[in-house]
């Protein structure tokens, strides 16, 4: 097997690693985020959504959004996670 494409997957499973280790610090910052605008639930929260809009619906919406990260972040693991295997398989032959 060519070493120059050998080396570009393996390259390419490090910086799906990099890239996901940047997506669980952000997901955990949005969170911890949640957990302090739900708990303390200032005003200036339901001017920025807009009027109409209720407590209910932005924990609604928040949550949703990230269930949708999280599921775009398993994905890319997924990817990942074949890459780098895929990457050891072929610098073993």
């Amino acid at each position: 097997m060519d070493e120059l494409f050998i080396k570009k997957v393996r390259t390419a499973a490090v910086a799906g690693w990099w890239t996901i280790l940047i997506a669980a610090g952000f997901l955990s910052l949005i969170w911890i985020f949640y957990l302090l605008i739900i708990f303390t639930q200032p005003a200036w929260m339901l001017c920025l959504w807009g009027q109409g809009t209720t407590w209910d619906d932005i924990q609604s919406i928040w949550l949703w959004t990230i269930a949708v990260f999280k599921v775009g972040v398993w994905l890319l693991t997924l990817v990942v996670v074949w890459l780098t295997i895929w990457g050891r398989l072929l610098s073993k032959k």
